[in-house]
């Protein structure tokens, strides 16, 4: 996937898409020709979950959630369902043995289907589910949302990589 963020179009849900795929790749390129050792490594002091595999995870199951569990309605069938106190982060710790090029690779074959998900239907539509105060957001926030959180963890991202490997930018 061409890594831009110039839409090919200038209507509202070109230029949503364009960011949020601008955001996945460049993800995904930060994460680009790292050791597996580098990938698992934690090296900020109090985040043994905040590695480029445990973001990896977390991009790829916090748009299912958004998505697949509150758009569709569907059942949560992904990690973020068994959070707990104890463990608030389990789409992280799961990462912790999976090479980081099969998260990659799941990642993208999720984003594909999210993407015809998008361009299906109209930005207005109602998500299925509600937030936890009975409010209902429509796929634009979802999208807008993503692209928010997915632009944030870029940042943990490079933060990461540099402290890993000394690789910048990206």
């Amino acid at each position: 996937m061409t890594r831009t963020d110039t839409p090919t179009a200038w209507d509202e849900r070109t230029q949503l898409a364009t960011f949020l795929d601008y955001a996945r790749a460049t993800a995904r390129a930060k994460c680009e020709g790292v050791s597996p050792e580098g990938a698992r490594q934690a090296p900020l002091p109090g985040s043994p979950l905040m590695t480029l595999c445990g973001l990896i995870s977390h991009l790829r199951w916090v748009e299912h959630y958004w998505f697949h569990v509150m758009f569709l309605g569907e059942e949560d069938d992904g990690p973020i369902a068994a959070a707990t106190e104890e463990d608030p982060d389990p789409e992280m710790r799961i990462a912790v043995d999976v090479p980081l090029p099969q998260l990659l690779d799941e990642y993208e074959e999720q984003s594909a289907r999210y993407r015809l998900l998008v361009a299906e239907h109209d930005l207005d539509t109602r998500a299925k589910r509600t937030f936890r105060d009975g409010r209902y957001m429509d796929l634009r926030w979802i999208v807008l949302h993503l692209v928010e959180e997915t632009a944030r963890h870029n940042g943990h991202l490079d933060i990461v990589r540099e402290l890993v490997d000394g690789e910048k930018g990206a």
